[in-house]
């Protein structure tokens, strides 16, 4: 599995940077989050990562290769997939049509079938459902499958933004299994971006805080959620 480092990256939209000089590193086969408040540039982050926003500086190297300056065809081709913020599923499409999208660059049956069931096998819900119309499902199903289309590509680094968002508890809490489920059965590395601070820690391996585009934190999921400035910050505590 690759590691994926990022050093000194710099985003801008316009004149505004929105990362500012962020490094960090995605280790295999761990779950990392990337948590902070509104507009701290996580999103950003996860775009940058995807090639879907270039650098205005710094590096991006997986297992010692340069991929900042490929496109995000290439990155696919990598292995970085990204389910993005607000699910962004084609309404008008079954489930099962929805998934095979996330499937275009995977050439061989074999590794498309597997993957299917992989995504059957962590939300049976996604397989009951794989003749509705994405648009007709709730907005945690929608959210399995946005999950399940990222897989498809069959990555070895998932990234998932904000994926607990405008869901019921229990979703989330089913959703916060399967995560955990994937990392530690198939070893695939989770980069999660999340509002809700605490979940993420509660996964994650590695953490960073991300604060007006900088990362100005960093340790152990479980570290960060001790730790008293994280807490007032981010968990009301």
């Amino acid at each position: 599995m690759p590691t994926l480092e990022a050093k000194d990256i710099v985003v801008h939209y316009g004149a505004l940077a929105a990362v500012r000089a962020a490094s960090f590193t995605i280790e295999a086969g761990r779950i990392v989050a990337l948590i902070g408040s509104n507009g701290a540039g996580k999103s950003t982050t996860l775009k940058a990562l995807m090639g879907l926003k270039r650098l205005s500086s710094g590096t991006l190297t997986m297992d010692g290769e340069r991929i900042d300056r490929t496109s995000a065809a290439h990155r696919v081709a990598r292995g970085i997939a990204l389910s993005p913020e607000g699910r962004r599923l084609f309404p008008r499409m079954s489930v099962l049509e929805n998934l095979e999208v996330g499937a275009h660059t995977v050439r061989h049956g074999a590794r498309r079938r597997n993957a299917l069931e992989q995504v059957y096998a962590l939300f049976p819900k996604v397989a009951e459902r794989r003749r509705q119309m994405a648009g007709s499902l709730s907005g945690g199903e929608q959210q399995m499958v946005a999950i399940g289309r990222a897989m498809m590509s069959c990555p070895s680094i998932l990234m998932l933004d904000e994926p607990s968002l405008g869901i019921a508890p229990k979703v989330v809490a089913e959703i916060a299994l399967a995560i955990q489920r994937l990392n530690e059965e198939s070893g695939i590395s989770v980069v999660l971006v999340e509002q809700n601070a605490r979940l993420a820690l509660s996964l994650a391996a590695q953490a960073y805080v991300f604060e007006q585009g900088a990362v100005t934190r960093s340790g152990s999921g479980q570290d960060l959620l001790a730790d008293p400035s994280v807490r007032r910050a981010y968990l009301g505590v």
